[in-house]
């Protein structure tokens, strides 16, 4: 089987970890190609003792380890594509945090990657959430169709501290809601209860609204296609709790906004 073939169903999470790693798509970007680069052209390898997925994210964050101390430290507290907010937290922990809330690794797993003990990433783990949710609080529209669903993602917002201020199941409902209340975050399926586009609504919402979005969706491929601006956040259902937590913490942490507000 080519590299490619063995690579190809990972390379949409990758770049999805990419893009909340560094808070910016074109920079995530940008790494998964050079870490791809680097294995073509047998400067990085797949190590053997891991499964695929683990050892692209590995080769990923090798990458990562020789050229992200610039981002890090440099590059982005001048060109103000994140804020001061994103350094606070330590690269280490921020990759654990994301490779098992928001990747589903386990901590073991996560460890092999980050070339680390596993009782270390699990300290890494609660240090980073420990800093995110002391940060966070907003107003939550929730667009979701299945009653249940939703119900259960409200729940979970709620559990974070946030409020939820609106529930929509169509692309009028979620656009009545947003002139009702304005809020912070938006969590959203893409087919909705009429046929409608939850694809539709958060466009529109987003012309008049400058909010962060999560997808939460059974059908990802229609939003990682690599061929237009992807949403950073995207869930795939069914999901994880934790998953979902994980999100709306990065979310909020790293959209343009909310850095602007901890200016």
């Amino acid at each position: 089987m080519s590299l490619l073939a063995r690579l190809a169903p990972h390379l949409p999470y990758v770049r999805r970890y990419a893009r909340a790693l560094t808070g910016d798509q074109s920079t995530g970007d940008n790494y998964v190609r050079v870490a791809l680069e680097a294995l073509a052209a047998g400067e990085q390898q797949l190590s053997s003792d891991m499964t695929p997925r683990v050892a692209l994210y590995h080769v990923f964050h090798a990458i990562w380890s020789s050229t992200g101390a610039q981002l890090e430290t440099g590059e982005l507290a001048t060109t103000g594509d994140a804020s001061q907010r994103l350094l606070r937290i330590a690269p280490r922990s921020r990759q654990a945090f994301l490779l098992t809330a928001l990747e589903g690794f386990t901590p073991s797993e996560a460890a092999q990657i980050l070339s680390a003990d596993p009782r270390d990433v699990e300290r890494l783990i609660a240090d980073a959430q420990a800093d995110i949710d002391a940060e966070l609080a907003t107003d939550v529209l929730v667009i979701e169709d299945e009653a249940i669903i939703s119900a259960d993602i409200q729940s979970l917002v709620q559990e974070l501290g946030h409020r939820v201020t609106g529930a929509a199941t169509t692309h009028d409902e979620a656009i009545d809601a947003v002139a009702r209340h304005k809020p912070g975050l938006v969590l959203a399926d893409i087919q909705l209860a009429d046929g409608s586009s939850g694809i539709d609504a958060v466009k529109d919402i987003l012309k008049t609204l400058d909010v962060p979005v999560i997808f939460i969706t059974a059908f990802p491929e229609r939003l990682l296609t690599g061929e237009r601006p992807e949403p950073t956040f995207l869930i795939t259902k069914p999901f994880q709790p934790e998953t979902v937590k994980a999100a709306i913490s990065q979310a909020l942490f790293f959209h343009p906004s909310r850095q602007k507000q901890a200016a």
